[in-house]
């Protein structure tokens, strides 16, 4: 069997942490078991979808790295939907019903009053069609047939239609609602796996229905647990952080991958640089059913780790043209972003002025603008510079290198600065111990 995985988003906004979480799992699942996914953009709501927003949605797979075997728009399968949804007409498991919103909230009210459940009431089969009114559409549920299944995340699921309410599949003005397209389509498809949110849990039960009664065993299910904020609830800015936010905040595509792909499961968000190891590692398994907490601190700190170990050819595209493989290399351990890098091109080529000098340093600093235009650039230029500047002064220890390490670099922490120097133009070096 191949694995066939889905990611169906709406064009209706454009994607979020949440629901990149879900496109993922079902991108690395597909992956490991050398699968296909597929995305199916969900646009049956003709007035809220929007063409620009499946451009950002393919934008934001592609720059997240996750490839698609194949793509599907449900406005383009209405035909389908209308000959399967004729069969189960056909079969008695989709009826029409005539009720008014408010006629179905009053009877909801009864029953609630009453200490009952407020399922749907099924009319008789001889009850009086309201003359001028279109019907919506009803999928029956078959009470005799407990719905079970076995979940990759929850376990066993059981699921009693009695106490199920039969769901609305079609509205009276013709639309469809998600239930009943989302089966046909997976169908269709040969979806083998389904990864989503656990708020989904009782769709999949009536769904697993519809499976049955279009003939067709349904896939497997993995429900995981909803992504929460620091503060332990839904919060609406994990609804509304999008792809374009953390891209301007400097988040790399891997740093998000790498930290969605662990939350909410028994292994440790790690700092890699390449989604291999987290293709290996993805097992249902190994996911709880505790709320998974996304962190914007935890992510900038992922981040960060994650560019100390990011090669100079992974980012080259992105940086000024100053900064080569070595500069690179010396400071990617101080940088937060890669854009973080443009702020140590004057550093290295000036024009730089350093910031003023404590009393204190300006002796050792004398001495460094004596040593430092016989100081050979080519061979370790820190250690022969700090050991001619001790000579002169005695300095040692934090007062010899810290003075220095300001004047060059105007910060009193960064590399190592016997890397870094070398890199540092040898008349600017200069040109910063004489203005001290």
């Amino acid at each position: 069997m191949t694995v066939v995985t889905r990611f169906a988003p709406s064009p209706t906004g454009t994607l979020h942490v949440g629901n990149v979480r879900t496109a993922l799992h079902n991108w690395l699942w597909a992956r490991k078991h050398g699968g296909r996914f597929l995305l199916r953009i969900d646009d049956t709501d003709i007035e809220r979808s929007k063409e620009e927003y499946v451009d950002a949605i393919r934008a934001d797979l592609a720059w997240l790295g996750f490839d698609i075997d194949g793509e599907e728009r449900q406005s383009a399968r209405f035909a389908l939907y209308e000959a399967e949804f004729e069969k189960l007409k056909a079969a008695g498991r989709v009826y029409a019903c005539y009720e008014t919103p408010e006629e179905l909230d009053i009877r909801r009210k009864v029953l609630l009053s009453r200490g009952l459940p407020p399922v749907y009431e099924r009319k008789p089969a001889d009850a009086p069609v309201p003359e001028g009114i279109a019907p919506h559409w009803r999928f029956r549920l078959d009470h005799d047939a407990p719905i079970e299944w076995t979940d990759m995340v929850r376990g066993p699921q059981h699921f009693e239609p009695k106490t199920m309410s039969d769901p609305v599949v079609r509205r009276a003005d013709g639309s469809w609602l998600y239930l009943l397209p989302s089966v046909i389509d997976d169908i269709a498809m040969g979806i083998t796996h389904v990864v989503r949110g656990e708020d989904h849990v009782s769709n999949t039960a009536t769904q697993i229905q519809m499976f049955d009664a279009l003939g067709a065993a349904p896939p497997e299910f993995a429900h995981e647990a909803l992504l929460v904020g620091t503060e332990g609830k839904l919060s609406k800015r994990l609804g509304s952080l999008g792809m374009a936010s953390l891209r301007d905040d400097g988040i790399e595509p891997i740093a998000l991958v790498a930290l969605l792909a662990r939350l909410g499961t028994s292994d440790p968000v790690e700092p890699v640089t390449h989604v291999a190891p987290l293709v290996e590692s993805v097992d249902f398994a190994r996911f709880g059913r505790a709320p998974a907490r996304f962190d914007d601190a935890e992510l900038a700190l992922l981040n960060q780790k994650i560019l100390h170990h990011t090669h100079y050819a992974a980012v080259a595209p992105r940086l000024p043209s100053a900064i080569d493989e070595a500069r690179w290399n010396a400071i990617r351990p101080n940088l937060t972003t890669v854009a973080d890098a443009a702020d140590w091109v004057a550093v290295f080529d000036g024009p730089f002025t350093p910031p003023p000098a404590e009393e204190s340093d300006r002796a050792v600093l004398a001495a460094a603008a004596q040593a430092a235009p016989a100081t050979d650039w080519s061979a370790d230029p820190w250690h022969a510079l700090t050991g001619a500047v001790k000579e002169t002064t005695g300095a040692k220890g934090r007062a010899l290198f810290l003075p220095l390490r300001r004047t060059l670099t105007g910060r009193d922490h960064g590399p190592d600065m016997a890397e870094l120097l070398p890199l540092i133009n040898k008349d600017q070096a200069v040109a910063r111990f004489s203005a001290a």
